[in-house]
């Protein structure tokens, strides 16, 4: 067994072996000793008093370490780069050597061992050491149960498995995101970043890195609380399938209970205008999705129109004009009054004219419908468009209907043919509905371009496109999951961050599909958490250690043989007891100071490690306009008047 919490007693044996050593190389007759015995002797002596010497030193090292971890700083020249790891920082493999020693910090005895000294308390006391004292809070000793620390490196090939960052708010997800992207950048890959709610200085650190590599003309920015400054970006414009477009909108509709049934008639309807957009040569986005779900008529006058100048005999026109010609609107029906006698005529024309053209099939029986009835079934999808066409952010969405807009519009394909560098600010604290909307449609964006490239390629070398999600629960939805499980194999890998399970669990509304997202995250790194649930996601995947405890017996037992001249008998043991603990329990993890996490890497092995704090780059850096988002992203929102 160990005994480092303790007195380091081998100061006062390398005291009197170096005394002596002095003694025998500077007055040898003291000790009766001839001149080349002196100097031998005194050797032997100095060795052994360094030996012990060093041994002290370790006692007291170990000691300092529990009690405070010197700050970790690293300029951003000095940061490490390997082609094939990731570097996360320094630390340690935690083995059962760790778990001991942290749980021999918990005796009573030891306590005295775990607390600063006078004069350090005196130093914390002074006003003018606090800035640079401030402490990290959390318990040293998790760290400091191994002062020979090391670089801590992750496989790269392990990141196509995902990796899940947790950790409560203002301990260190931020740090941990710039060191993982600055080596993103250097290294050439795609970067993508989704910021929900906006940190400057995450913007400040994408747009420095892409700066210091040389990739400025790679760097977008996409935001919704700045669109004057941002790039533009059509979130249903790209697709593989045409459903694909019906699916991005309906699924950011309720879908519980009766809500299910109108998702359903919503999915239909968008699909129908999607697809004879699609048909007329027109790229689908928000603006034309909306103008005709509310009133489709014009959609349908103009596919009509297109098909039967491709597939009717000469004369059409002037066959269709007749029949408005005698439409009367007392003999309608009651769906139809109201609609013009042209797009009448032309349902009529239609009906009698031979045709399998299934898009105008759906364009039919959609403009049969009574315009109230129409207007109930599709009512849930209307807020959601509503708010998602209402300037300032339509334009920036729904690209390419504003003419003389010199914004440029990217599409991911292309940014990951150009190594490119996309931060996505959704400005999830204005509107969390627009922004789950957005980011969803970008997964589902980014999943189709995934199976393309896997089938396909980019028509270059293989990309490697890291995308990091920040507050990811407020991201998750049915477009993340296959991200997870299907883009590893197209070069995707992703690393999301969020504060506990219990966000994104409420977030999906189901515990078994929040179960199915956690099962594809191969990479857990968990720093300081609140919630106990939280906790033993990672504790639960740890198996079980054997510790020791020292136990002192002491007694004393009466003789039963008074003859025998024997009054009493005594006995004192120590005795080693084994038994299995945790290798963590959920309790040293809510008590991690700021900067630390724990992190199963490479198939479950345990790394206790800290993040460097890498020195920020002058904000002079940024061009003038990318100052003036982080100064707005900075400042508090003033609050809206009713």
């Amino acid at each position: 067994m160990e005994a480092l919490l303790r007195p380091p007693i081998e100061l006062y044996s390398a005291a009197a072996a170096l005394a002596c050593a002095t003694l025998a190389w500077l007055a040898p007759q003291v000790l009766l000793l001839p001149g080349g015995l002196s100097i031998g002797c005194a050797a032997l002596l100095g060795a052994f008093g360094l030996l012990r010497t060093i041994q002290a030193l370790r006692v007291l090292r170990y000691r300092a370490h529990l009690m405070r971890l010197p700050p970790y700083r690293l300029p951003r020249a000095l940061l490490p780069l390997c082609e094939h790891k990731v570097f996360l920082g320094r630390g340690f493999r935690w083995s059962q050597k760790h778990t001991q020693r942290l749980r021999d910090t918990l005796h009573p005895e030891v306590q005295r061992y775990l607390r600063p000294g006078p004069l350090t308390r005196l130093i914390h006391g002074r006003a003018w050491a606090q800035a640079s004292l401030a402490a990290p809070g959390g318990s040293a000793a998790l760290h400091g149960v191994e002062p020979r620390e090391q670089a801590v490196w992750m496989d790269r090939a392990e990141r196509a498995g995902h990796t899940l960052v947790l950790g409560t708010t203002r301990v260190g997800k931020t740090r941990l995101a710039e060191l993982l992207i600055a080596q993103d950048i250097a290294r050439g890959d795609t970067v993508i970043v989704f910021d929900p709610k906006g940190d400057a200085g995450l913007l400040q650190r994408v747009y420095a890195e892409a700066a210091r590599a040389g990739r400025r003309k790679d760097f977008f920015l996409f935001h919704l609380g700045f669109p004057e400054c941002s790039v533009r970006y059509n979130a249903i414009g790209n697709f593989s399938r045409i459903t694909e477009v019906a699916t991005r909108i309906a699924n950011q509709l309720p879908n519980e209970g009766n809500s299910a049934a109108f998702r359903e008639f919503a999915w239909r309807f968008v699909n129908i205008i999607a697809r004879a957009l699609v048909a007329l040569g027109q790229t689908p986005n928000y603006r034309r999705v909306h103008r005709y779900i509310n009133d489709i008529e014009p959609l349908f006058i103009e596919y009509a129109e297109v098909h039967l100048q491709r597939t009717a005999a000469p004369g059409w026109r002037s066959r269709v004009a007749e029949i408005a010609e005698n439409i009367k609107e007392r003999n309608l029906p009651g769906a139809l009054r109201g609609r013009s006698a042209k797009a009448i005529a032309l349902m009529r024309f239609l009906s009698g004219h031979a045709r399998s053209d299934p898009v105008l099939d759906g364009l039919i029986s959609a403009f049969k419908y009574d315009r109230t009835y129409f207007d109930k079934i599709v009512s849930s999808v209307g807020p959601l468009m509503e708010k998602l066409t209402t300037d300032p952010i339509a334009d920036l969405i729904s690209p390419g209907e504003a003419g003389g807009d010199a914004r440029p519009i990217f599409e991911w394909l292309g940014v990951i043919r150009q190594r490119g560098i996309v931060y996505v600010g959704l400005d999830a604290l204005s509107d969390t509905t627009v922004a789950s909307a957005v980011g969803n449609s970008m997964f589902a964006d980014l999943v189709s371009v995934a199976g393309h490239i896997y089938k396909h390629g980019t028509g270059g070398a293989h990309p490697s496109v890291s995308i990091h999600a920040d507050e990811f629960n407020e991201l998750i939805g049915d477009e993340f999951v296959p991200l997870l499980n299907k883009a590893g194999g197209a070069g995707f890998q992703v690393t999301a961050y969020t504060q506990t399970w219990s966000d994104v669990e409420a977030r999906i509304g189901n515990r078994a599909k929040a179960g199915q997202v956690a099962g594809n995250f191969n990479t857990l790194i968990m720093l300081r958490v609140k919630e106990l649930a939280t906790a033993r996601m990672l504790t639960d995947q740890l198996p079980e250690v054997e510790v020791h405890t020292l136990m002192s017996v002491s007694g004393v037992n009466d003789s039963a043989e008074p003859a025998s001249g024997i009054d009493f008998r005594s006995r004192n043991e120590d005795r080693i007891s084994v038994f299995k603990v945790p290798m963590l329990s959920p309790a040293d993890l809510i008590v991690l100071p700021k900067g630390q996490a724990f992190a199963l890497l490479e198939g479950g092995q345990l790394w206790k490690l800290r993040m460097p704090l890498i020195e920020v780059d002058p904000e002079h850096d940024l061009p003038p306009e990318l100052v003036d988002i982080t100064q707005g992203m900075q400042r508090p929102q003033p609050a809206s008047r009713g």
